[in-house]
């Protein structure tokens, strides 16, 4: 049998309701049996201040690098805000960089999926994400990119996944849980 690695997953929209939240449900629905998707919650990270740090940093600062240290991987699924990912999701990235030397992220496989009511599925900020990443130290899944547009129709009247969006979630969903299995070898 197969290890099971636990995958840190940052949804970047806040919005209880947000598509973005779903497209994280739904992947940790369809994720391989080598996977289990835990959404980590940022919206209660405090904005990234090195003052804050001190002999004892926010609770909510060091709750947050645990769950992401003790994970084997991160996903990240978020929408596109002017061209960037939205700023509860760059906190939370800085949040996990600092203290300077001690960052959670490095060495962690990952990947990001954007999803936009737009044509263009978040292609700014998906791009945006992967060069923070690459100085973290992330080793982030290149192919298949995943970019879902039209995302008001991924989720048909009942909630579930549509049979359209159904097939490209899961390869996405597939081909990352080969991408970890590969790197955690």
């Amino acid at each position: 049998m197969s290890k099971v690695y636990t995958i840190a997953v940052l949804v970047g929209s806040l919005r209880k309701e947000s598509i973005n939240r779903k497209v994280a449900l739904a992947l940790a629905e369809l994720a391989p049996a080598n996977l289990k998707l835990n959404i980590i919650e940022i919206g209660d990270l405090p904005l990234y201040n090195e003052d804050l740090e001190g002999a004892t940093p926010p609770a909510a600062y060091s709750n947050f690098r645990k769950q992401v240290s003790s994970s084997d991987a991160v996903l990240f699924v978020t929408p596109e805000y002017n061209r960037s990912v939205p700023a509860p999701l760059k906190n939370a990235i800085d949040v996990g960089s600092r203290p300077y030397g001690q960052s959670v992220w490095g060495g962690k496989p990952g990947a990001i999926i954007s999803v936009s009511p737009g044509a263009m599925g978040g292609f700014g900020a998906n791009h945006h994400l992967r060069q923070s990443l690459v100085f973290l130290d992330v080793w982030c899944m290149q192919q298949p990119e995943a970019y879902l547009g039209g995302a008001g129709s991924v989720f048909d009247e009942a909630g579930k996944v549509s049979e359209r969006s159904k097939p490209f979630l899961q390869a996405f969903i597939d081909a990352y849980g080969k991408w970890v299995e590969k790197q955690k070898a």
